[in-house]
């Protein structure tokens, strides 16, 4: 078959494919061949990982380009080694992918699933030597993906209508320097990051660099424990219930749940959700911080705030006790499957895809145990992607499932913190001035290292998700980056 054959071939298979519906953004499907792209290109392509093309490309590759004309395989990988990726090398090239552009379908063979067509657009950013990063060329592409014996390969590429237009500023106003990325994972010992920013009320982009373990790229789908972000999970399943009628905010929870250990103290009655969603029980952390391992009051409920993850947990024997079903079934009914967050758990089970988990590292490099909870944890643990827990947080941003008194009380302050800061329901507040604030949580474990925020009056938000004890050291360059002023303004608050 010819090269011009073989192209009207596929330019006649893509539109007969596009008769039909594309797969759906949250289908299985869909989220391979991002994550298959991702390797591709943000580790491949833009760190010139020659290993992960050979990978990720079929040996029957055939490549189409409306200005540099065919490539077979071979072609393929001898230019790009000789070219772009030559050593040593002045020039460093981006590919960033129009994520909302993106369009997929299935291929199937008398019902069989054999491969997959993604087309989209995708733009290219061009640095030399120390000169700033500049715009290169956008251009339409359509992958042909097939399965070959059992893993996905990138057997066609059609890559037109360049152009030295920038089709969309979306992602490069936010997203615009992998390289500094790369160079703070690598400085920071930190073997991945993941990034996600919310902008104008929507999550625009998300960006996972580095290993999840050591010698496999992280996809953008990466897995991570998320230590205390959990809590806010917890907060809203709570509030949900609260906002429905099922569940009382300042109700005792003593009338659904006591404490064995505490069951002779009488301030056990004093004990509400309001008072545990703002850290304000008089509990410890642990539990198991006390010499005698066993939990108590240091200090009368709601009389001033200490962090507790020993409240979350009492709320959820509550909770559980009163509908008499765990806390994972709660927040799937209520958050997960509305939401359509399909990576997101409190238990370690089968459905945990453990090629995309991000194993947590210490200082050193060693490697921890990942934690595997047979039962819900509502203070730590829950396993997520950046993508799930971005659309979480959106939902949180638009009080959905929230009545407006609901809401107002979540984001009213509640009790004084630390450095100035208040506890809301759920979320820590920082007062930006103006009339703006930040909604606030963040996660630390032994390899867990986790950061999120929303401004719901500008509609912004970042999450930053890493798995390594030393990963606190990339907030500061992550948050002045893709929040400006008002990053500055929250790292100001908790500097000063």
């Amino acid at each position: 078959m010819t090269k011009n054959i073989l192209l009207s071939f596929i330019i006649a298979l893509i539109f007969s494919v596009n008769s039909k519906a594309q797969v759906d953004k949250n289908s299985d499907l869909y989220k391979v061949i991002i994550s298959k792209d991702s390797l591709l290109f943000n580790v491949g392509f833009n760190t010139c990982n020659i290993k992960q093309f050979e990978i990720l490309v079929s040996e029957n590759l055939n490549f189409f380009h409306d200005k540099s004309g065919f490539s077979d395989k071979k072609k393929f990988m001898d230019d790009l080694k000789n070219g772009l990726c030559r050593s040593p090398s002045t020039y460093q090239a981006r590919r960033e992918l129009l994520l909302e552009s993106t369009e997929i379908y299935a291929l199937y063979n008398k019902g069989t699933l054999y491969g997959a067509i993604q087309e989209g657009v995708h733009q290219f950013f061009e640095k030399q030597s120390d000169k700033p990063e500049k715009f290169g060329s956008s251009a339409k592409f359509t992958h042909v993906w097939i399965l070959e014996n059992g893993e996905w390969k990138l057997s066609k590429v059609l890559s037109f209508e360049h152009q030295e237009k920038q089709l969309s500023s979306t992602n490069s106003s936010i997203f615009d320097n992998d390289f500094e990325i790369e160079k703070w994972l690598k400085e920071s010992k930190v073997p991945t990051v993941g990034v996600g920013v919310i902008e104008n009320g929507k999550l625009k982009q998300v960006k996972v660099f580095g290993e999840n373990t050591i010698g496999v790229s992280a996809p953008y789908n990466t897995i991570f424990n998320v230590a205390s972000l959990t809590k806010p999970v917890t907060a809203i399943v709570a509030l949900k219930l609260i906002s429905l009628g099922k569940w009382d905010l300042d109700e005792p929870i003593s009338k659904y749940w006591t404490d064995p250990d505490l069951a002779k103290d009488a301030r056990n009655k004093k004990l509400t959700t309001r008072l545990i969603l703002s850290h304000q029980t008089g509990f410890p952390n642990w539990r198991w911080l006390n010499n005698d391992k066993k939990l108590a009051f240091q200090f009368d409920p709601g009389t001033k705030y200490q962090y507790s993850g020993e409240g979350f947990e009492y709320l959820r024997k509550a909770l559980e006790k009163k509908f008499g079903r765990s806390l994972q079934q709660l927040a799937q009914e209520l958050i997960f499957q509305p939401l359509k967050m399909y990576d997101t758990r409190y238990v370690w089970d089968r459905n945990v895809d453990t090629s995309r988990l991000a194993i947590g590292y210490d200082k050193n490099g060693n490697a921890y145990e990942p934690v595997k909870n047979e039962t819900p944890n509502a203070a730590d643990d829950l396993l997520t992607t950046i993508e799930d827990y971005g659309n979480f947080l959106l939902s949180v941003m638009d009080s959905d499932g929230l009545t407006q008194k609901v809401f107002d009380e979540m984001i009213t302050p509640q009790v004084e913190s630390t450095k100035g800061k208040h506890f809301g329901l759920g979320f820590e507040i920082y007062d930006l001035g103006n009339g703006e604030f930040a909604l606030s949580h963040g996660g630390s474990d032994k390899g867990v290292q986790t950061l999120a925020f929303i401004l719901p009056k500008t509609k912004q938000g970042l999450l930053i998700f890493t798995n390594s004890d030393t990963g606190t050291s990339v907030y500061e360059n992550l948050m002045k980056h893709y929040l400006g002023k008002n990053g500055q303004k929250i790292i100001d608050i908790e500097t000063k």
